[in-house]
């Protein structure tokens, strides 16, 4: 195994003093008699120690608190200090693990190993204990429809699931995700799985906001371009990301504008209204191939719109990117004669980044991906605005002058 060699050279080029190896292993209960088995991390550690690694702790994971003689076994037979053999259990909220580590001073015992507690600092998690125990009080909950292609595994969409909680915990509120296949809203899907199709819309009208996030290829799209249809007509906020972004556009312009083969060249090359084409990058400086990749700088073209109060009033932001296709520039003096304004531009003023509808609660869509540089306690500006006007709160939150002003 590859990685397993790696860590090997790691600890011959680094050296012991300099190398920590925790291995992660679950303790499984015995149901009939709650027995807690440590059979399975024991054979776990031999096979470590014969490949040449030997743990210097274990990191347990467990459904209750592990026994004390749970921990002296686990001790004696796979040659670990009781001291670093680290237990996290159940909680409430993830948010609470690094808690559970601080108070099984895990950190005080890594630094020791590491030979680095007399340079180290106490940890400081008064913010991040205040919010875990937040989290467990709230008792609001906001419907979000997340309408995508892999819904199947949401895996695919934790980064955005990750940014909607950082959102809604700033906003007082728990997450609550209603998945939606988006073929599931099709016409077609009426006629083959009617009863898929009426749930998909049920879900869609009970959601206090709408998302359609990133995605490639073209299944789903027409269930998309109906959701965010949904969302314009009766004023339910909307957040569409990269390729949610350009469904919004492709919306518009056949439901507005009444170019009813609107398209992009992803899905219909012979489209003859392409809102949305192939804009490839070609960067000396970043990776990527044909696809434009990684932090690009998005500049506001008008400071009064939503956008630019929730990024505190910026003159730009700079934003991480992951996409091939993009507005078209050539249509978008028709594109706007829909209401739809583009808000944000790259430095060029030929790449479309921010959309808004001015006479909308909150209708936004980005070709960049806001949830990539959200994080506990620092939620992405965008996905704040979203969950904001989702509660009725955005409003009030723009008046203040310290989040900017409508």
């Amino acid at each position: 195994m590859p990685f397993i060699e790696a860590l090997r050279q790691l600890f011959f080029s680094v050296g012991q003093d300099h190398f920590c190896l925790i291995h992660v292993s679950l303790i499984p209960v015995l149901g009939v008699v709650g027995e807690q088995k440590t059979k399975p991390t024991q054979h776990s550690v031999r096979e470590l120690r014969a490949l040449g690694l030997t743990p210097h702790f274990l990191a347990c994971r467990s459904a209750q608190p592990l026994l004390e003689n749970t921990k002296q076994k686990l001790s004696q037979f796979c040659h670990v200090p009781v001291g670093n053999i680290l237990n996290i259990h159940d909680v409430p909220n993830i948010w609470h693990v690094p808690l559970l580590l601080r108070n099984q001073n895990a950190h005080d015992a890594i630094l020791k190993h590491l030979d680095l507690s007399s340079v180290a600092k106490p940890p400081n998690l008064q913010e991040w204990t205040k919010r875990a125990e937040t989290f467990d009080s709230l008792t609001n909950s906001v419907r979000i429809a997340m309408v995508g292609k892999y819904v199947g595994m949401s895996d695919s969409y934790l980064s955005v699931v990750k940014a909607l909680l950082h959102a809604c915990i700033a906003c007082s509120s728990k997450p609550m995700i209603d998945w939606i296949a988006a073929s599931d809203l099709e016409d077609d899907s009426a006629n083959l799985t009617p009863e898929a199709h009426a749930a998909a819309w049920k879900t869609l009208e009970n959601a206090a906001c709408v998302l359609v996030p990133g995605g490639f290829g073209d299944r789903g799209v027409k269930g998309m371009i109906l959701a965010a249809k949904y969302a314009r007509e009766n004023k339910v906020p909307y957040l569409g990301i990269c390729l949610g972004m350009q469904i919004s556009v492709i919306e518009i312009a056949r439901s507005v504008l009444g170019l009813e083969r609107a398209n992009s060249t992803e899905f219909d090359d012979k489209t003859p209204d392409p809102v949305v084409i192939f804009m490839p990058e070609g960067s000396k400086t970043h990776m990527g191939s044909t696809m434009r990749l990684g932090c690009r700088r998005t500049l506001f073209q008008n400071p009064d719109c939503i956008t630019a109060k929730l990024y505190h009033n910026s003159d730009y932001v700079d934003e991480r990117h992951r996409h091939r296709y993009e507005v078209n520039p050539e249509m978008v003096s028709i594109l706007e004669e829909s209401g739809l304004k583009f808000v944000g531009k790259d430095e060029s003023g030929k790449r479309m980044e921010i959309l808004e509808l001015p006479d909308h609660p909150f209708y936004v869509g980005v070709q960049f991906h806001p949830e990539f540089k959200s994080r506990p306690g620092r939620p992405s500006a965008l996905f704040l605005g979203f969950i904001l006007a989702a509660t009725g709160q955005l409003e009030v939150y723009l008046r203040n002058p310290q989040n900017g002003s409508l």
